[in-house]
């Protein structure tokens, strides 16, 4: 009985020294931290924009995402307010102008690829450049809007390459160059782009065939009037997909930034020229800024790009700041035209002065 009894004590002794010491992984101090900010920054977000959201009675949808966590979505009112259907994380927006980031990453592959050079003339491209005040405006130039061009056709407001004209004609011209090139529809080009992204609810307005679209309205909440032939009419010729005729969701929208800004779209060093502010723009809304090619930059802390856009009836802004990788996307289906852009954009302005001072602090 003794010996069974140490052999059981020895055999469990054994055991014992078999078995592998457990590890005591040490504290990650900074993911609790990272963890604690952001529930901070959630409860901060939540108190300020929905206070935006109340204020102005804001319809229209609000992401706001740093990195890949959430730190505030909200969605209210009405896609179409004669049958009163809900803005849901599904819905579509018009996006205009911030479109025009997408046109111009469309004109850095090609440059890639190597089919054309930003030094370019556009009328080596382009049959309607080839006269004689237009033949020697470059890509860069349409890009960065120094062209000097207004609405094609007329005279140009000043030599190209010497000041600044926001012009849709300047990138619908953009996009033709993009179509010589690859010998593709702007569309099928698009398309492609929004499909390398990662975008699976994203479109251009002439090839929107979903169900999701937030039809676009004149007015406020209490009396709005639709605008006609939306998504359509952002094909012609006063507007023009390349200009202003994306369509896409809050969460497209993040995928995009963060695949653009982490340099899974286009290589770094194409990055940077798309980045670096080649231009001054005095925006109507948001004041003195950078531009780049084909987005805005501050040029105050916190470092951040953007880009705004308004066609009739859908004012939009979409910001990144790359220092914390945080995407804030503000868009609408609805403006009140009587009391001016101005008016239309107080929302995104105040949501935007938001996301500034809480980026400060990082």
């Amino acid at each position: 009985m003794l010996k069974k009894t140490l052999f059981l004590s020895s055999f469990f002794i054994f055991l014992i020294s078999c078995q592998k010491p457990e590890i005591i992984r040490p504290v990650d101090k900074k993911a609790i931290v990272d963890s604690a900010v952001a529930v901070y920054q959630k409860k901060l977000y939540q108190n300020q924009i929905d206070s935006v959201f109340s204020k102005y009675n804001f319809n229209g949808s609000v992401g706001i995402f740093k990195d890949t966590i959430k730190l505030y979505r909200r969605n209210n009112g009405f896609a179409n307010f004669e049958n009163k259907t809900e803005i849901n994380d599904s819905t579509v927006f018009s996006i205009a102008s911030i479109s025009k980031q997408f046109t111009a990453i469309l004109i850095l592959l090609q440059m890639e690829q190597g089919k054309l050079s930003l030094s370019d003339k556009a009328s080596k491209y382009i049959k309607e450049f080839q006269k004689k005040e237009y033949e020697n405006i470059t890509i860069q130039q349409l890009l960065n809007h120094s062209s000097g061009l207004n609405n094609f056709g007329e005279k140009l407001l000043f030599k190209s390459g010497s000041g600044f004209n926001y012009s849709n004609d300047g990138f619908n011209a953009l996009g033709k160059i993009v179509e010589t090139v690859s010998g593709k529809s702007f569309d099928e080009n698009m398309l492609e782009l929004l499909k390398k992204a990662g975008m699976k609810s994203s479109s251009t307005g002439t090839s929107f065939t979903g169900e999701n679209f937030a039809k676009t309205y004149i007015g406020n909440s209490k009396k709005q009037k639709p605008v006609d032939n939306m998504p359509k009419r952002l094909g012609n010729k006063e507007i023009g997909i390349p200009a202003g005729g994306v369509l896409s969701t809050i969460e497209d929208l993040h995928i995009w930034n963060n695949a653009l800004y982490t340099g899974k779209i286009i290589k770094p060093e194409t990055l940077k020229k798309f980045m670096a502010k080649s231009t001054e723009r005095q925006h109507p809304v948001l004041g003195t800024m950078g531009y780049g090619l084909g987005i805005m930059m501050n040029d105050n802390k916190p470092v951040s790009y953007f880009h705004s856009g308004y066609v009739k009836g859908a004012p939009s802004l979409n910001i990144y700041y790359p220092e914390t990788k945080t995407s804030v996307i503000i868009l609408s289906n609805i403006a009140d035209e009587e009391k001016g852009k101005s008016a239309s954009f107080r929302p995104h302005l105040k949501m935007k002065e938001v996301a500034d001072i809480l980026e400060n602090f990082n």
